[in-house]
């Protein structure tokens, strides 16, 4: 496997990380997640129009750039080191990803506007009842007359109060198919619970009520969604990885660098080979999540089978690095490690809540497990 990257995909990574280094204000973003929209509006449309990162990844035939998941990598990264709440892996990566195998004119006109910072888009699949477990649908859409009829409940919607679109999952005659949801125009047939998540990121619980839909609101065949779901899935299990890697680093830098500074007995606790063990224990799971990443990213586009098992086994290493070195630097920061002040306890709640995102850390060990078992 190749990890060096090309010219171009250095500057886009050196181009984030500048944009973000100047243009993000931790503070700043987290009142906006906190008393404002949840989001900073400006900060999407630089991502579009300065960056052009929203396109990075998509085709050219909708304005992108045509990048695949090695692009997707580095802006996921740079992401997380920022804790970046704006919802690209959600709109762009899930997404976008789903309506470039729909395609169609509704798909395509709904990309070009991704690609232009004009929408956000989330994919409802999760259910009361399903857990990890997104093939088990009980919302259903049926035949009325030349549209459709959307009825039953999504729960945990990632980045749903800010979306101008929804992608959900429905159960049709012919098994699980794919639907978009104009927000606006849903009017009472769609019900919000909006609510700030423990790391400030925006969810939704909603509900559809006999919800008429458009005949074009279908979006591939019928009954057919569930294959692209699952690479869906995939893709977005892989991008929170590297989002991880990017918290990760960061994470281990400021507490190195704060047990340089902290004094105790007259000299910095940094010194004490005790928590210099500790660290380096932090740096090695780090490292094995780099791997990790490396290796999910790079079987996105091989078989279903070898794509699955790559994706679990960074998620499994994800997840156990990051209750590792979260726990540990705040730890290591004491009880300042939690409070509201310090970066780091913003950090922790992050890298908290992404051990469960696209399957929990649980979901994958066993599917890792039961892909790997001998026939």
């Amino acid at each position: 496997m190749d990890f060096n990257l090309t010219n171009e995909q250095e500057l886009l990574r050196d181009g984030l990380t500048k944009f973000l280094a100047t243009r993000y204000d931790l503070e700043k973003s987290r009142a906006a997640a906190k008393t404002g929209a949840g989001w900073q509006p400006d900060i999407w449309q630089g991502f579009a129009h300065e960056l052009g990162i929203l396109g990075a990844t998509l085709p050219e035939e909708v304005g992108g750039i045509g990048g695949g998941p090695v692009e997707t990598m580095i802006i996921a990264e740079a992401l997380g080191h920022a804790l970046v709440v704006e919802p690209y892996i959600d709109t762009v990566v899930v997404a976008g990803g789903l309506l470039l195998r729909a395609g169609g004119p509704v798909a395509t006109a709904l990309l070009e506007q991704i690609v232009a910072g004009d929408a956000i888009v989330t994919l409802a699949a999760a259910e009361e009842q399903s857990g990890d477990h997104w093939q088990q649908v009980a919302t259903v859409a049926e035949r009325d007359g030349d549209g459709w009829r959307l009825r039953g409940a999504k729960i945990v919607v990632p980045s749903a109060p800010l979306a101008t679109h929804l992608l959900v999952t429905a159960r049709t005659d012919n098994g699980i198919s794919l639907f978009v949801v104009d927000v606006e125009a849903a009017g009472s047939g769609l019900e919000m619970h909006a609510y700030r998540t423990v790391d400030d990121h925006r969810a939704a619980d909603i509900g559809f009520h006999d919800l008429r839909l458009p005949a074009d609101a279908l979006l591939g065949a019928e009954g057919q969604a569930w294959p692209s779901l699952e690479i869906a899935r995939d893709e977005g299990a892989a991008a929170v990885c590297a989002e991880a890697v990017g918290c990760m680093r960061k994470v281990l830098a400021d507490t190195v660098e704060y047990t340089k500074q902290r004094q105790q007995f007259g000299q910095p606790i940094g010194s004490f080979q005790a928590l210099q063990h500790r660290m380096v224990d932090m740096y090695m799971e780090v490292e094995q999540s780099v791997a990790a990443v490396y290796l999910a990213t790079l079987n996105l586009r091989s078989d279903p089978q070898t794509r699955a098992r790559a994706v679990s086994a960074a998620k499994a290493t994800i997840g156990r690095a990051a209750r590792y070195v979260g726990q540990q630097a705040v730890q290591l920061h004491g009880g300042m490690g939690l409070t509201e002040e310090l970066a780091i306890g913003h950090y922790f709640k992050r890298l908290t809540a992404l051990q469960y995102e696209f399957g929990s850390t649980d979901y994958h060990v066993s599917r890792y497990t039961r892909l790997t078992r001998p026939s």
